[in-house]
């Protein structure tokens, strides 16, 4: 609310947010935030809840509960039946701000006290505010974030305003944005840097413009029609608006001055194609997780340019980095017992800093007596800290009491002209106890076999690290945040069905 009040006294009159017609001031939505807060402190509730496409009424959630002082909580609107309901237990009893059908579908349920997008935002626009100044305790739950659960059930990761404020405070200058800047926003709410580029755009000054559902076609449209200075997106989004660009006979993205993406591994080839097709624009690839209030490491528009123009294999590597950490962010790799390792050794990604919370609702905190927290991300930094990432612990392939990483391998095979996407997974083997499998999507003329793909990696790698079985598709199985679905994978390869 800090962030809010300031943007409504520093620049209130600019549009904060606009979307389908609707759109609010930076005052209008600090209004509309009292109003609903009113609304919010009315009932029971101990949380508000958000179950929607993005929309205008998704800032004015996030700020109602701040000034109502109980946590938001955004939850993935395309989960339905048992998976939903157990979300929504989890935040019971709360405020719940969701479509038109579900609405009325959950209406008759006590600990949900339920509203439609379109209603929570009409009412905002006009009535009593509530007057009853907010908490300005930094240790208060600010938001919820449920994790994806792409290897186990979903936890609620806890995210205070010490978090928070922290992380825009460090990464963002006041007011500092043009009039004509735009921000198009085209993540869902409950990924964290929805969120994030909320807070980020409004405390800066710039316009959100933002898109519900993504296609490439409609992002390229939208971008157009609103001269988009500003965006984010996670990399299969950017994969697929570089081929749509590839396609498109004109297509105007000359205001466009920033982008920004992250939310996963970032091929290299799809960079580089990016920033051929948009010479003009600046690059950043923003590295973070839920539990740390969004990034950590930024690779920045100058990285992006000096390993795009350098000959030196090691300096271009970096185009496949997410760069170095932002200011008050400390990384650490350290090993399977806890100790640092040295410049190029791969292990375990660790962090500590003020905007790092780690911890989740109803369990331990995981950072230790000395504020580090453990990611569950392996990876290795370079002389030059730059930091790479592989990809989850978990994912390690163990083959004959050997510790394989999949992103080293998929490096390799994303490396070869044919090649456009990968996956590396370990399958059960009696020998080996793991061996390893790809799956390859090639690119639209590309040609090879697998064979030719297990001399390539055998070439650049050990023979170990080969993979055993390759298999062909047309595409990987990923969220709706970008995510490799490596469980996925490993059920494809093994014929079953998820």
């Amino acid at each position: 609310m800090m962030l809010l009040e300031m943007a409504a006294s520093g620049h209130g009159d600019r549009v904060a947010i606009s979307c389908g017609g609707n759109s609010l001031t930076c005052a209008e939505l600090y209004a509309a935030a009292g109003r609903n807060a009113l609304r919010v402190s009315e009932g029971n509730a101990s949380r508000v809840a958000f179950l929607d496409v993005s929309g205008p009424a998704f800032p004015i959630a996030l700020f109602s509960a701040a000034w109502a002082g109980i946590p938001f909580a955004p939850l993935n609107y395309r989960l339905t039946g048992g998976e939903l309901d157990r979300l929504l237990a989890a935040v019971a009893p709360c405020f719940l701000v969701t479509d038109e059908a579900r609405a009325s579908a959950i209406s008759e349920r006590p600990e949900l006290d339920a509203i439609s997008a379109r209603a929570f935002f009409a009412a905002g626009q006009s009535g009593p505010q509530r007057e009853t100044p907010w908490n300005m305790d930094s240790e208060e739950i600010a938001v919820l974030l449920f994790t994806s659960g792409t290897t186990g059930p979903p936890k609620a990761a806890v995210l205070r305003h010490k978090h928070l404020v922290s992380y825009i405070l460090s990464t963002v200058e006041f007011g500092v944005a043009e009039a004509s800047d735009a921000a198009l926003v085209s993540v869902p709410p409950y990924h964290v840097a929805g969120v994030a580029s909320i807070l980020s755009s409004i405390y800066a000054g710039r316009r959100i413009v933002q898109l519900p559902n993504f296609s490439a076609e409609a992002w390229l449209a939208l971008a157009q029609k609103e001269r988009i200075t500003h965006a984010f997106v996670v990399p299969t989004m950017l994969a697929r608006i570089v081929e749509r660009l590839e396609e498109a006979a004109a297509c105007d993205l000359s205001p466009l001055r920033s982008l920004s993406y992250g939310g996963g591994k970032m091929p290299q080839s799809v960079i580089e194609r990016a920033m051929e097709r948009l010479p003009h624009t600046d690059f950043t690839n923003a590295y973070g997780l839920t539990e740390t209030s969004s990034t950590l490491s930024l690779l920045s528009p100058d990285d992006h340019r000096n390993a795009f123009a350098n000959s030196d294999p090691a300096v271009r590597r970096r185009l496949a980095s997410v760069g170095r950490p932002i200011p008050g962010i400390e990384i650490e790799i350290r090993d399977e017992a806890g100790r640092p390792l040295a410049a190029g050794e791969r292990g375990e990604i660790t962090v500590r800093g003020e905007q790092v919370s780690g911890e989740y609702l109803g369990h331990d905190r995981r950072t230790g007596e000395q504020g580090w927290f453990p990611t569950r991300d392996g990876g290795f930094l370079d002389e030059d800290g730059y930091l790479f990432v592989d990809g989850r612990i978990d994912d390690i392939i163990v083959r004959g009491g050997e510790n394989l990483s999949p992103g080293e391998i998929e490096d390799v095979l994303l490396a070869h002209a044919a090649v456009a996407d990968c996956a590396v997974v370990g399958l059960p083997d009696e020998q080996w106890g793991e061996a390893v499998a790809a799956v390859i999507v090639l690119r639209e003329h590309g040609d090879a076999s697998p064979e030719l793909l297990q001399d390539w990696v055998r070439e650049h790698l050990r023979s170990s690290r080969t993979p055993e079985r390759i298999e062909f598709r047309r595409e990987l199985p990923y969220n709706e945040t970008g995510k490799l679905l490596r469980r996925q994978v490993r059920a494809l390869l093994r014929g079953e069905t998820e």
